[in-house]
């Protein structure tokens, strides 16, 4: 899963909501360096991932696109999701996205120090485009599709991926809503453990 989705499963506590979201940018045992509260976010994100990866409707999606992306299918399909998490967010949550959004933006800037400086670097940029709230729309996830393209010096094609999400968007929006339901509940235990 992308970002917006790690955010939301992390059951609303503000510390694990930001470990969770800064998880990639901690290795190995470097999460011992934080928090209870930053590490329970930190386990919960790598769980996630787990969980994610080796689940059958997501490698499905995912399959969709090997043949064009190869190993980047897997990102793709991470951010695909965030898109109809963020598009259809009401079914979700009852506070507005945009409000949601602007309170995780604000809670990341209020644990600024204690975030790993490769996360520190890209905020303000993740802030000004409004990268959570953009997921929302395809026009959005096209540029986030660009930019992630971008990254891997256009080897990845990425941004070609909106052909793909424009011509299967019913069954992936059906894939995403089947497993996410499943990974709300495998998350909420997995909470409880921690």
């Amino acid at each position: 899963m992308n970002y917006l989705a790690h955010i939301y499963l992390s059951g609303g506590d503000p510390e694990v909501t930001v470990g969770n979201f800064i998880a990639d940018a901690v290795k190995g045992k470097d999460y011992l360096n934080y928090s209870e509260g930053i590490q329970r976010g930190i386990i919960l994100h790598r769980a996630i991932d787990t969980f994610t990866d080796s689940h059958p409707i997501v490698k499905q999606s995912s399959k969709r696109l090997h043949k064009k992306y190869g190993h980047y299918s897997g990102v793709i399909v991470d951010i695909l999701y965030d898109h109809f998490l963020a598009a259809n967010w009401s079914d979700y949550s009852d506070q507005p996205l945009d409000q949601y959004v602007q309170a995780f933006y604000d809670l990341l800037q209020a644990h600024h120090d204690i975030v790993p400086e490769r996360i520190q670097k890209i905020m303000p940029i993740m802030f000004a485009h409004n990268w959570l709230l953009s997921y929302a729309t395809v026009e959005g996830i096209g540029k986030i599709l660009f930019q992630m393209n971008r990254r891997t010096k256009n080897r990845s094609k990425m941004n070609f991926a909106i052909l793909e999400l424009e011509a299967h968007y019913d069954e992936f929006y059906e894939e995403f809503t089947t497993f996410f339901a499943e990974l709300i509940t495998y998350s909420a235990e997995k909470l409880k453990t921690l």
